[in-house]
């Protein structure tokens, strides 16, 4: 038997749905306007505040073409929800090189009031420039 999806869980799925669409526009509507990206990788940057985060997009989405993240699982309780991923894209360098990877992932989401207030993504960046340099 299926279970149904709270709305805090089909929130988080149109925010990836959204990120693997490459629409920043519809990534930012899933934020709220006091939105905190965090990063806890070394090559990662944090920003605050859903405007700074859309700018943020742009770039992000612009440098990773056919950018696909794979939800693993939901791990959903009450307004927290984890989604371990598995995030693929072709990275482009800036000499215009693409380089193919996949890394596997966490995004950490506290939501309030109908958005994501808070996000913190856990990410390998060392997987991810092993995979670059030598792809």
């Amino acid at each position: 038997m299926a279970m149904r999806q709270s709305e805090n869980e089909i929130l988080a799925r149109a925010y990836i749905q959204a990120l693997n669409a490459g629409d920043a526009d519809a990534v930012a509507a899933c934020v709220s306007d006091d939105f905190v990206n965090e990063h806890t990788s070394s090559m990662g940057e944090s920003v605050v505040g859903r405007d700074n985060y859309r700018q943020r997009l742009v770039a992000f989405l612009a440098e990773f073409r056919e950018l696909r993240y794979e939800i693993e699982e939901v791990i959903a309780d009450g307004q927290r929800i984890a989604l371990p991923y598995r995030m693929s894209a072709r990275w482009i360098d800036a000499n215009g090189e693409q380089h193919p990877f996949t890394i596997r992932g966490m995004f950490r989401f506290q939501l309030r009031d109908g958005l994501i207030c808070h996000r913190v993504d856990y990410w390998d960046s060392g997987d991810f420039q092993r995979q670059v340099e030598t792809g």
